[in-house]
């Protein structure tokens, strides 16, 4: 098939060119092959949690949220969030993606609080007053995670975490997408779910460049990870200081040594000096016929990416 070549018309190309991108009803993938340095790289294989991080009296406290999206987060995270309260709360992303329209959905549960969004791994260290919490930059977000910390009011990512991309596919049969066949049926679903996804993108303040670099790179090759440019341009980040997405009490931030005096340096317990050398992420290669979640075998699962 023949893409339209200009730039402005590339992404909304890239949407009907890769049609045959969303996963059917009922198939959950997995990252499998994503890299990842750190202690959360089990939790990430898990269906998506929500902890309060507490790091009072030095700072105000966030959410962390770390897993798979699956069709009970939406209902978890209100439950989550029912007694709490989380106007212009900071949510610490750490995430290999997940339901696609389930990810919409709880992405604009986040946006209706005025969210703040990040990436991070939360890290908790025992000290004789107590224990505490603190965020390390180096983590993951990956496909359908990139459009959860697209739903932040503010939007910071570490120069050393690492921010993934790659097309939406049909879950059953992204081991050997190539060789699969797909209906017409598949078609329906892909044209409908990617105009979901287009539609929430521009809500959120996200551009046509964002879907273009992901539609643009299928299951069988890496994840794309985005440059700093790339994160501008799609306009997933909207500040360079970490202290726009988590607000200040007495002027101490919730970072493991942190080194206040380089901005890029602000957010590390975790980061290293110079460029970040991340190991290639690869696309999804592990595909179930089933939801992990507990839910009834007879309620329709929704597409995943």
């Amino acid at each position: 098939m023949r893409f339209v070549r200009s730039l402005k018309f590339r992404g909304w190309a890239l949407l009907g060119a890769t049609a045959f991108c969303l996963a059917l009803p009922g198939a959950v993938t997995t990252l499998g092959n994503s890299a990842h340095a750190g202690g959360t790289l089990e939790e990430r294989k898990q269906p998506m949690h929500f902890k309060w991080n507490t790091c009072q009296p030095d700072c105000r406290g966030w959410v962390s949220a770390v897993g798979i999206v699956t069709s009970d987060s939406p209902r978890e995270f209100e439950e989550f969030a029912r007694d709490r309260q989380l106007a212009g709360v900071t949510i610490v992303l750490d995430s290999s993606g997940g339901s696609v329209n389930d990810s919409i959905t709880l992405g604009r549960k986040f946006r209706s609080l005025g969210a703040l969004t990040t990436v991070g791994a939360t890290v908790r260290t025992k000290s004789p007053q107590g224990e505490r919490a603190s965020v390390a930059p180096e983590a993951y977000c990956e496909s359908m995670c990139v459009f959860l910390l697209l739903s932040g009011k503010t939007r910071y990512v570490p120069p050393v975490a690492h921010v993934r991309v790659h097309q939406i596919w049909m879950g059953d049969r992204a081991d050997d997408a190539k060789a699969a066949s797909y209906s017409a049926q598949d078609l329906m679903i892909v044209e409908r779910d990617i105009g979901r996804l287009a539609k929430y993108t521009f809500e959120m303040g996200g551009t046509g460049d964002l879907l273009s670099l992901a539609l643009s790179v299928p299951p069988w090759e890496d994840l794309h990870e985005l440059s700093r440019g790339e994160l501008r341009l799609s306009n997933l980040v909207t500040t360079d200081a970490v202290a726009d997405v988590f607000l200040q009490d007495n002027g101490t931030l919730p970072m493991a040594e942190a080194k206040p005096s380089k901005p890029q340096d602000r957010f590390a317990s975790s980061a290293v000096d110079g460029d970040a050398q991340p190991q290639p992420g690869k696309s999804t290669k592990t595909a179930e016929a089933a939801a992990p979640t507990g839910s009834a075998a007879t309620a329709p699962a929704q597409p995943q990416k």
